[in-house]
C-alpha cells in the first residue's frame, strides 16, 4: 500500500535518495534508478511472481537497459518482504556480477531489519556508484539519460 511505501519513505527521504542518485551520477557515465513497491499485486502472489520477477519487469519497462553504454542499474525493494533486487544492464553487470550485488543486498537490508530505510538506499546508491565510477568514470559529455526521481509503486 502507498501508505506503508510512505511510512518508511518520507517526501524528505525521497528527496534525499534522488539528490544521492544526482551526486552519485556526477562521478560517472552510469544511471541508477530507485523503485519501492509497498507489496505484490494478489494476482502477481498467486501467479508466484517473485520480487526478483518483478525488478526485471520494472527494468525493462523504465527503459534501464537502454542506456547507451549499457551501464544502468536498478535498485528494487519490495516492502513487504524487506527483499532489495539489483538488476545491472551487461555493461556494469559484466565488471561486478551477482556476488557483488548481492553484496550491496545484503547490507542494504540489514539497514532495513534496523528501521534504517533512507540510509539503506543511499548506502545502496553509493556503493553501486563506486563500481559505476571505476568502470565508466564520469566525461565531459555525459547526459542524464534516465530521471533520478524514486519511483513509489
Amino acid at each position: 500500500m502507498p501508505w506503508h511505501v510512505r511510512r518508511h519513505f518520507s517526501k524528505s527521504a525521497l528527496q534525499h535518495i534522488e539528490q544521492a542518485i544526482t551526486a552519485s551520477e556526477l562521478t560517472h557515465n552510469g544511471e541508477i534508478r530507485f523503485v519501492v513497491e509497498g507489496d505484490l499485486h494478489p494476482l502477481a502472489i498467486l501467479r508466484g511472481v517473485t520480487p526478483r520477477q518483478r525488478a526485471i519487469a520494472l527494468f525493462s519497462q523504465l527503459g534501464i537497459w537502454d542506456t547507451e553504454q549499457n551501464n544502468g542499474v536498478l535498485i528494487y525493494l519490495l516492502l513487504a518482504d524487506h527483499d532489495v533486487e539489483i538488476l545491472a544492464d551487461r555493461g556494469i553487470n559484466q565488471h561486478l556480477g551477482p556476488q557483488g550485488w548481492e553484496l550491496i543486498c545484503k547490507a542494504m537490508e540489514a539497514h532495513f531489519r534496523q528501521g534504517r530505510f533512507e540510509e539503506g538506499v543511499i548506502y545502496g546508491i553509493t556503493e553501486i556508484g563506486k563500481s559505476l565510477q571505476q568502470h565508466f568514470p564520469a566525461t565531459a559529455d555525459d547526459r542524464n539519460e534516465l530521471p533520478n526521481k524514486p519511483i513509489v509503486l
